[in-house]
């Protein structure tokens, strides 16, 4: 099969890679995320990645306990990076070319964010993971995704979770949660729907930019993704 998307936006939250932990990294998760993404880049795919940092900290959780809210966010983006190069180590030793870029330039470790580079990087070929967030307090990682996604012209925005897609209301918690196939971004603001923080969702809505969210854990899912297959919520 062929894909439908040539180049995509993934964005993966930090707490995922936890896996059963409850903190820090898994091994087996990530090496499980290594292996979808380079199971499309085999397909041709390009690939951006912006990835959180709530698995080793989070600005309002820092806030909730005391720390300055500027500084607790930028302690979570820095907590991105070290995401970022884990993830980059993951997928280069499976031999795909992986390069992170940061928002808060930290030469001796990464590049810092440039379009025109970022765009270069994907034609070859490359992995490009977004680290660092957006560089500014006060917006998640979301938003970096969706900006991130415009910048580079990315075809979908595809939100990996711990779900098979959006619900009315959090499935976990009740048992009657009804599971959206298709949803507008109008509808999720007015709705308040936790998908994403609402600056996201506005850009996304506002560059007519797709958004699919989907279960990440189940391995495979990434690839139905990029083939088309019917799996998750899309968000139009």
């Amino acid at each position: 099969m062929k894909p439908v998307y040539n180049r995509i936006l993934l964005k993966l939250s930090g707490e995922a890679l936890m896996g059963n932990q409850d903190f820090g990294i898994s091994s087996e998760v990530i090496s499980s995320y290594a292996k979808q993404i380079k199971d499309i880049v085999d397909l041709g795919v390009e690939v951006g990645i912006v990835i959180g940092g709530g698995n080793i900290f989070r600005g309002l959780s820092g806030a909730e306990q005391g720390v300055d809210r500027v500084t607790g966010d930028h302690m979570g983006m820095l907590a991105t990076v070290i995401n970022s190069l884990a993830l980059q180590n993951s997928i280069e030793k499976l031999g795909v070319p992986t390069r992170v870029l940061t928002a808060i330039e930290m030469p001796k470790i990464a590049e810092p964010f440039i379009k025109r580079r970022a765009q270069r990087h994907l034609e070859k070929g490359r992995v490009v993971i977004f680290g660092a967030g957006t560089g500014n307090p006060y917006f998640t990682t979301d938003t970096a995704a969706a900006l991130r996604a415009i910048k580079i012209n990315a075809d979908v925005v595809i939100k990996a979770t711990k779900v098979d897609g959006i619900y009315d209301k959090d499935p976990v918690k009740f048992t009657d949660a009804k599971k959206y196939n298709t949803i507008t971004y109008t509808e999720v603001l007015n709705n308040d729907l936790k998908v994403m923080d609402a600056a996201a969702i506005s850009l996304c809505r506002d560059n007519k930019l797709p958004l699919i969210v989907f279960d990440s854990l189940k391995e495979g899912n990434i690839e139905k993704v990029v083939l088309g297959e019917k799996i998750g919520t899309v968000v139009l």
